[in-house]
């Protein structure tokens, strides 16, 4: 099998993966995305569903690291799962809608989304804006089922789990860092199962797709990346809590930065 030469590259994309899962609350797609992007042009994906197949192997890879990431942080007590239960339908409902649009976006169009998006996001955590909060508690009535179906939606399009989205989301509203974290985890687990799906369905009747794929998800990659992932993530969640709030943040900044260049550098 072709795969075979390009797993060193994947089990150190999962092990960064996962260590970031834990770490920051995100699904580790921002790292996996880039290297399987690279890997499926060696593979013979086509280039016009290249970037389709990375972010729908992302989300099934972020199945595994998310069930790994939240139970180390369900240990520590940092996961909102009353928060989870309000939220899990309309989260999972825009992942579905989330990975179906994206079919119709060109490989281009769906870095430069990524990148923009991404580059926004780190905004919040690199500049000294703790003081700046929308409210001293989460929205409620109507307004409450909004952003996690917004936040499911584009972290389907983007392949994430969704911590980039939910993490900010939530500080803005008074959540401290660490809780927003092992929540963004809970969420990132529906939004990878829901979005997976997603890509499954989608890239299920497109020609032209290499052996080992399920629609838009490549099995072998993801059994590889998710293996270095899950045994990373508990390292990256205790890190997490040991780790100050000024630190995490910037951290979570630095982060977002650096993979909305590397993935401009993809196309």
């Amino acid at each position: 099998m072709e795969i075979i030469e390009h797993i060193p590259a994947l089990l150190f994309a999962g092990a960064v993966a996962g260590f970031l899962a834990g770490l920051l609350g995100i699904g580790g797609g921002v790292v996996t995305i880039p290297a399987l992007f690279i890997v499926f042009g060696h593979i013979g994906v086509p280039h016009e569903w290249r970037m389709h197949a990375a972010i729908g192997t992302s989300l099934a890879i972020i199945v595994a690291t998310n069930l790994s990431s939240v139970y180390a942080h369900h240990k520590k007590g940092g996961v909102d799962w009353l928060l989870i239960k309000d939220w899990w339908f309309f989260v999972a409902a825009g992942a579905i809608a989330g990975s179906l649009f994206a079919k119709n976006l060109k490989t281009a169009e769906l870095i430069y989304f990524f990148a923009g998006l991404v580059a926004l996001l780190a905004l919040k955590m690199l500049l000294p804006l703790d003081r700046l909060k929308l409210g001293k508690s989460l929205p409620k009535g109507v307004l409450r089922f909004i952003s996690p179906t917004v936040i499911g939606f584009f972290s389907a399009v983007m392949g994430i789990g969704g911590g980039s989205f939910s993490v900010p989301y939530l500080t803005l509203y008074s959540m401290p860092i660490h809780r927003a974290v092992g929540t963004a985890s809970l969420a990132g687990l529906v939004i990878s199962i829901s979005g997976g799906f997603g890509y499954l369905l989608g890239g299920w009747d497109v020609a032209g797709l290499p052996k080992g794929m399920a629609g838009f998800i490549h099995l072998p990659s993801m059994v590889v990346v998710a293996f270095a992932a899950v045994l990373m993530a508990p390292i990256g969640a205790k890190a997490a809590h040991a780790l100050p709030k000024s630190v995490l943040s910037i951290a979570f900044g630095v982060f977002l930065i650096a993979a909305a260049a590397r993935l401009l550098s993809a196309v």
